[in-house]
């Protein structure tokens, strides 16, 4: 009770934060936390991923939180596989919280929720969180949350600290396979839906070009991106398919026949390529960002990137690439 009036009071007197529905885990203020950052190449003035977690470090200290260690979110979601390997990272440390700072043009937000112990980081994008129109009103916004709260996250970090991964933690790019796979006219192609629950990225929703969409244009988007696949299917594609747009368990997609799953990422070219084990050919082009399909077999978990790189910053162009691809 004490902690829920605590929590309109800092409303009441915050007009300009703006909370999510969620609620503070306790935890938050009785175990560490992990920071993911993301940032808008637009935004103004021009900062990197680094030196925003710079600015707002003091604040998530003053809310009582215990930051032990920042990573760029963009990085953090390159694929399924390396997101499994940061997840098994956080709980080699024994990180309870995952915070989430996303900076967009016109606002920076933070979200705080619990780890969720898996592949998955967050369990749910209903976080709690404040808003501003800019890094200092956002940070200044979620100290408020350290107000009246007892916090026994003591000996803190006075600096944030970006870490990476080791060798051992990250053995994701072992499984990508520069090749196709076989049997794709034996067994159906599995395609998640973008944004419905067949897909685990809810850490996604908390990118600079995401956050913030309505339902209707989430929805809106996930009709245009089925109807763009199907099109380039019927050209390039004459095998069986299988929507997804509900989880589903492995075997429970195996005993429909769904062997395979259509896997897209998005990310910095050079860091698609390196965390798929290829080599990092230094180009103009290493730094935009692309759009890179594979193919996931479900009963040995393996992951085919096709016999040549064929990513591109038009995910329809990617699609249509890969799928030319398979035939070679």
């Amino acid at each position: 009770m004490k902690f829920t009036s605590l929590l309109l009071i800092i409303a009441f007197f915050l007009p300009n934060a703006l909370f999510a529905q969620g609620t503070i885990p306790q935890s938050f203020f009785d175990g560490k936390s992990v920071v993911l950052v993301s940032v808008d190449p637009g935004a103004r003035p021009a900062m990197s991923w680094k030196q925003l977690a710079d600015s707002v470090h003091t604040s998530l200290v003053e809310a009582g939180a215990d930051p032990v260690a920042y990573f760029e979110l963009e990085q953090v979601t390159l694929s399924e596989e390396i997101q499994a390997d940061y997840a098994k990272a956080f709980q080699t440390r024994l990180v309870k919280n995952i915070i989430l700072v996303t900076r967009q043009k016109a606002q920076t937000s933070i979200h705080a929720g619990e780890f969720s112990g898996d592949g998955t980081i967050i369990t749910s994008t209903n976080l709690f969180g404040a808003v501003g129109t800019d890094y200092d009103q956002a940070g200044a916004n979620f100290a408020a949350i350290g107000q009246g709260q007892k916090s026994k996250n003591l000996l803190v970090l006075d600096v944030p600290e970006f870490l990476s991964i080791s060798t051992q933690e990250a053995v994701s790019a072992q499984k990508f396979i520069p090749r196709n796979p076989l049997n794709l006219d034996v067994f159906k192609l599995g395609i998640p839906i973008e944004g419905s629950s067949a897909q685990t990225g809810l850490l996604s929703y908390f990118k600079y070009d995401n956050y913030g969409k309505s339902q209707e244009t989430i929805l809106a988007e996930q009709a245009a991106q089925k109807s763009g696949i199907e099109e380039i299917l019927k050209q390039e594609y004459p095998y069986p398919v299988e929507w997804l747009t509900e989880a589903k368990t492995n075997e429970e997609l195996v005993q429909d026949r769904v062997q395979f799953l259509l896997v897209k990422v998005e990310g910095r070219e050079a860091d698609l390529m390196e965390s798929m084990g290829l080599e990092v050919i230094p180009s103009e082009t290493n730094s935009r960002t692309v759009v890179k399909y594979y193919i996931k077999l479900l009963v040995r978990d393996e992951l085919y990137i096709g016999p040549e790189w064929d990513a591109d910053p038009d995910w329809r162009q990617a699609l249509k690439n890969f799928m030319v691809n398979l035939k070679k």
